[in-house]
């Protein structure tokens, strides 16, 4: 059986239309024909969307309670069981109530698209997760039902239910959206004309890039090479010179004419492994590519046209920026070059071909250490070949004239010159080459003893002998150079292998990096500078020890400034590395140069590290301020409404109360003031908790004292509590006030859940010298998952009209109960419910443990009289020693 489909209506903001539109799609498929139900559609009291849901049929929704209240949610159940060709689901972001089987609307939606149900639904651009932040950041409205993007991209189809914030903001005006009283607060706050006009930007964003991912993957299934000029792509190809920062400037400037454009950066690696390009420079650009919103690429190829036409066209690339050829004019003659090449071949795509100050310069190969191909000895030593071997061989050949033909004689002669070239390189195997042809010439051509030559044959026979000695001279020389390339590529790779993995490995990666460098080149220090922000650069005064400040640095002695180590190496205008120690050789610059780029990104990251941590407890506090307002502006308001309606009755002159109604209006008013009170004590505990100010009291005391005043406090409602504690239980040590208030919070609590049939128990028992109080309610109970939530400040498990308080019962009774040395847990009732076991130590054990560290402290201090009397009876000399 193949999976559901999956079609979703997005939006930029509510009132859209998006429940609309989806209702009219179930109409047009259920009049094709097609089996449709509605599993879940909600109108808000819209009367034509209400309207429309008309002769569509309606799988009856599943009732779940919670915490007292019933709610409704869409029955999965049923609707598998009905088993329709396509079932429309409204929001798919939307929260499901504890109980219902799953946490989350989109989880239901993939048990029916997993069962062949095709499904219709609707989602806000806010409640995607990825946009969350963003959307807070542009409303000020914080989203609590969010939906993997993972869920929405994987939809067959999404479509854009449209509107433009003007149009929206004369819906909401009829009251076509929300009801009256709440028209003038959303329009000035959710629905201005700025919040709808980000909102909407960011849903035709965020569906663009869907779009983008569908055309990929159509292009990759039907095998579609060719550019299509759906969205612009810039890509920039890079050499590793010092053109690249031009040229990656000049591709943002092209890049940023098109609105939404990308901008990629590349750089075609030699698949020889050998070196070819400066890698400090290709760091630095690399950070100059990220910082001007771009990505970097690396591809590897052989054909340099041919992989920069097979990366852009693999992600759809509309132009590509390349510099123009470095190389000369005699050298472009003989070969057209990249440029031109890449040109020729690139079809649709546009090419820049960007001047820059490097052009004719030539193209600089990476210095290493020794120019010479092979070492100073081997040429040496090819040089005593070519000038002893020679007369030697020819002494032995000319021995045998007699019994051997020219022909012979030059294979000895080439010979001898394969293997100079062999031990000592070119230049030695050139002479050999050289010097070997006129030998032959002057001993064994004729005429014989002269320089010159009388048949044509041997003449060219000479000929072709040093074309040859010098061809396989210049293969020798060459294959050794690649060979000491290679060996220095690999070690240049090992090395930076070696230091990354150190980095990655180390908790703070630019300390690691550094100290990495130090002990790669037995280095005495590595440090890296950083320019003060009052100090600008200065041309005349570049090594100003006043301009600098040490941002990090290992080993011995640091350096104030770039002049003071034995090697400096600058990053930018305002970062400088410098080592301290021996002079390094021209190839370890260069690795030096790609870390000390690599030292610059670690310290930015270091940096952005440290002000997350410091903008974490701001923004903490920012969330707990706008969760307290959120919270305690209903709670403050209710209680103190009640008691000011009811004061303001009975000061009225206009009605006549009874005694009985009087008597009605104080007691609310005292209980509403009551609750008021409760409420700003807990505020004020809970502050004391958290800022380590909270003063105790502490004594003995039994249960059977603080529970029927923990019940009277709550009032007569609390009647109901059974409470069995054994009159053998100890008293427990702790603060009777404090004690008292975390009973009222647990029992209040237990007594909101608990039904009416099934009040809640209370008992006690003692254990390993602690008093367990057991608070046992047979409501609907607490998920696992979320036992540690409940006990966050103003958090509201499950209330969603936000009426039940601030949240804070939970968090200060385990707050006090942990401040007095006791603990505060969850666990589950046998038949369904929550048990909260407050644990404190008994008054027995508290005694015994008081008594026993108090003989400890005077055992000790009787112990130290006796060392002091000891120390004053022994001589000084001996003291002195003993010290």
């Amino acid at each position: 059986m193949s999976p559901g489909q999956l079609r979703i209506y997005l939006g930029a903001a509510p009132g859209v239309g998006k429940t609309f539109t989806m209702l009219q799609e179930a109409h047009r498929r259920k009049e094709r024909g097609t089996d449709v139900v509605v599993g879940f559609v909600e109108t808000h009291g819209r009367k034509h969307t209400a309207a429309l849901v008309g002769d569509l049929e309606v799988v009856p929704r599943k009732r779940v309670s919670y915490r007292g209240t019933t709610f409704e949610e869409m029955d999965v159940e049923a609707i598998l069981a009905r088993r329709p060709q396509v079932a429309v689901v409204d929001e798919l972001a939307h929260t499901n109530v504890p109980g219902s089987g799953n946490g989350k609307r989109w989880q239901d939606i993939q048990e029916l698209l997993e069962a062949g149900i095709t499904v219709l639904s609707t989602v806000n651009i806010q409640h995607l997760e990825s946009l969350n932040d963003v959307v807070q950041q542009i409303t000020g409205v914080v989203q609590q039902e969010t939906v993997p993007d993972e869920i929405a991209r994987r939809a067959e189809q999404v479509e854009l239910v449209d509107m433009t914030p003007e149009a929206l903001r004369r819906r909401m005006a009829h009251g076509n959206i929300y009801r009256p009283d709440k028209i003038d607060a959303a329009l000035g706050n959710y629905f201005r004309v700025g919040n709808l006009t980000a909102l909407r930007e960011l849903a035709l964003l965020w569906l663009a890039d869907k779009v983008d991912e569908q055309l990929d993957r159509y292009r990759a299934q039907h095998h579609i090479g060719g550019t299509w000029e759906t969205r612009e792509r810039v890509v920039v190809a890079l050499t590793g010179g010092p053109e690249g920062d031009t040229l990656i400037r000049r591709a943002a400037r092209i890049a940023a004419r098109s609105k939404g454009s990308d901008l990629l950066a590349v750089h075609v690696a030699r698949s020889d492994g050998l070196a070819g390009a400066d890698p400090a420079l290709l760091a630095r650009q690399r950070l100059l590519v990220e910082s001007l919103g771009g990505t970097y690429h690396q591809v590897i190829g052989g054909d340099v046209p041919r992989a920069l036409l097979d990366f852009a066209r693999g992600v759809n690339a509309t132009q590509l920026v390349l510099g123009a050829s470095r190389r000369g004019r005699l050298a472009q003659v003989f070969s057209a070059g990249i440029g031109v090449t890449t040109t020729a071949r690139s079809g649709a795509i546009d090419v820049h071909l960007v001047t820059h100050e490097e052009i004719g310069q030539g193209r600089r190969r990476p210095i290493i250490s020794g120019q010479a191909a092979l070492s100073r000895p081997r040429r040496v030593a090819g040089f005593a070949l070519a000038v002893v071997g020679l007369p030697l061989l020819t002494v032995v050949l000319s021995a045998l004239r007699g019994d051997l033909a020219l022909a012979s004689d030059i294979l000895f002669y080439l010979a001898w010159v394969i293997l100079v070239a062999l031990v000592g390189g070119l230049w030695p195997a050139v002479l050999t080459a050289l010097a070997g042809s006129l030998l032959l010439n002057y001993f064994f051509t004729p005429p014989i003893h002269r320089f010159t030559i009388a048949e044509t044959e041997n003449l060219l026979s000479l000929l072709v002998f040093v074309v040859v000695a010098v061809a396989v001279s210049a293969v020798v020389d060459t294959a050794a150079r690649r060979t000491r390339e290679a060996a220095r590529a690999s070690a240049d790779a090992s090395t930076l292998a070696a230091v990354a993995g150190s980095v990655l490995r180390g908790a703070r990666p630019l300390p690691a990096l550094l100290e990495r460098l130090r002990e790669t080149f037995a280095l005495e220090s590595v440090t890296l500078l950083e320019r003060h922000p009052d100090a600008p650069p200065s041309p005349d005064r570049p090594h100003d020890p006043a301009s600098w400040r040490i941002a990090a640095t290992v080993g011995g002695r640091p350096c104030a400034a770039p002049g003071e180590g034995a090697t400096d190496v600058p990053i930018d205008d305002d970062l400088a590395l410098v080592l301290r120690g021996h002079p390094l050789p021209a190839a370890d610059r260069r690795i030096v140069e790609a870390f000390a780029a690599q030292a610059a990104l670690a310290l930015r990251q270091e940096r952005l590290a440290q002000e997350a941590a410091a903008a974490k407890p701001l923004a903490e506090a920012d969330k707990m301020r706008t969760a307290l307002l959120a919270a305690v502006s209903h709670d403050l308001r209710t209680p103190l409404a009640s008691a000011k309606a009811a004061v303001t009755s009975l000061r009225s002159h206009d009605v006549d109360f009874s005694t009985e109604d009087r008597d009605e209006l104080l007691a609310a008013a005292d209980e509403s003031l009551d609750k008021l009170a409760r409420l700003v004590a807990n505020l004020l505990d809970m502050s004391r908790l958290q800022a380590g100010a909270l003063g105790l009291s502490m004594a003995e005391i039994g249960l059977e004292d603080a529970v029927p005043r923990a019940l009277d406090e709550l009032g007569p409602h609390a009647r109901a509590v059974r409470v069995r504690i054994p009159p053998e239980l100890p008293a427990v040590h702790a603060d009777p006030a404090l004690l008292e208030r975390v009973l009222v919070n647990l029992i209040g609590n237990a007594l909101r859940f608990s039904p009416p049939q099934q009040p809640p128990d209370v008992t006690a028992r003692e254990q390993d010298g602690t008093v367990r109080l057991h608070v046992v309610d047979h409501g609907p109970g607490i998920p696992e998952d979320a036992r540690e939530h409940m006990f966050q400040p103003f958090q509201r498990l499950g209330d969603r009209d936000n009426h039940n308080g601030v949240g804070l019962g939970l968090a200060l009774s385990r707050g006090l109960a942990e401040a007095m040395g006791g603990t505060l847990a969850p666990d589950t009732t046998p038949g369904g419910g929550l048990t909260m076991i407050l644990t404190l130590p008994s008054a027995e054990a508290s005694a015994v443990t008081a008594a026993d560290a108090a003989t400890e402290a005077e055992a000790a201090e009787v112990a130290d009289r006796a060392i002091v009397q000891r120390l004053r009876r022994r001589p000084t000399a001996e003291r002195e020693s003993s010290q």
